[in-house]
This record gives C-alpha cells, sequence and structure tokens, in this order.
C-alpha cells in the first residue's frame, strides 16, 4: 500500500479547517471579515437550524446572531470522513453542540440546551488554503430547551429541526 503524501495533507488540512472552524464559534469571536477569511468562500451557502444564508457577510451576521442568544456555546467534533475530489472535496463530522442559556432564562428554560448531529460540508482549495463552500448542521437529537424565539415565545414540541432516524 502506498501513501498519497499529497492526500494525507489535503486530509489533515480539512479536518484542521473543520475543528478550527467550530472551536471559532465558541470563543466570543467577531464574525466579520477575517474571521470568514479563515473558514468559507465569498460565497458560502449556509443550511443551520435558524435557517439559511448566502454569502460570507450573511453567514457571519446569522453566525452571530444565533450565538449572541447563548451566555456560552461548547462545539465538539469528532469521526470526520474526508472524500476529496481534486481542488474540492465533501467533509462529514458528528458534533455534540452544547449551549448555556443566560442566566436571566435559567429559571424558564433550564441550564442549557445540547444538540448532537452531524455538521457536513462541501470545501475548496483556494490561493489562502480549503475553505468551506457549504456547511450544514443537521441536528439528529436534542437535550434541554432551545432559546426562546423572538417575542419571547418558547418553540413548541422543541423547535429544532431534527434529521429522521434511519429506518
Amino acid at each position: 500500500m502506498t501513501v498519497d503524501r499529497d492526500e494525507l495533507r489535503d486530509r489533515m488540512e480539512i479536518v484542521d479547517l473543520m475543528d478550527r472552524y467550530l472551536r471559532s464559534l465558541d470563543e466570543d469571536e467577531t464574525y466579520d471579515e477575517d474571521w470568514a477569511r479563515a473558514y468559507v468562500t465569498e460565497d458560502v451557502r449556509s443550511e443551520v437550524p435558524v435557517g439559511e444564508a448566502v454569502g460570507w457577510r450573511e453567514v457571519a451576521r446569522q453566525t452571530e446572531a444565533a450565538l449572541a442568544q447563548f451566555e456560552r456555546t461548547h462545539h465538539v467534533g469528532a469521526n470526520h470522513v474526508v472524500d476529496l475530489d481534486g481542488d474540492r472535496a465533501a467533509v462529514r463530522c458528528n458534533a455534540v453542540m452544547t449551549h448555556l442559556h443566560p442566566a436571566a432564562l435559567r429559571e424558564r428554560l433550564g441550564e442549557r440546551f445540547t444538540v448532537g448531529g452531524v455538521v457536513e460540508g462541501e470545501v475548496v482549495r483556494t490561493a489562502a488554503g480549503w475553505r468551506l463552500a457549504r456547511v450544514a448542521i443537521r441536528p439528529v437529537w436534542f437535550d434541554g430547551q432551545p432559546p426562546l424565539r423572538p417575542g419571547g415565545v418558547a418553540p413548541d414540541g422543541g423547535g429544532v429541526p431534527v434529521t429522521p432516524p434511519r429506518g
């Protein structure tokens, strides 16, 4: 069996991109152009439980608004799978995403909202390295109460779209 060092390097860089992206969601980042250039393409597409967005500015705005609902978050990715195709690749990892509600809402919502799911996407090689051209977060399960909707209304039945179980 021969080892293709370029392919191994590509895989390591893509896994690193995914890990850094997930970590960036927890570090009180400013979701600005510098953040976007480190992780996504200019025309990135995002499909997450709070909605869809296209373009780095809209994705950055959506990310900041979603994470601002929580006092802290902790995103952990594992079991990365990378399917390389030249200068493009499909990537997938399992993730556990824990969100701490603000202290003022804990009596009503509980301390935390945890989601187990899949983070998947498409990455492309750019002059600056691998970047996400599409990223999707697909919840599989959740525990706890999701954040309140605008107006302080709790979503009925959890309010998080969950991937149906395999049958």
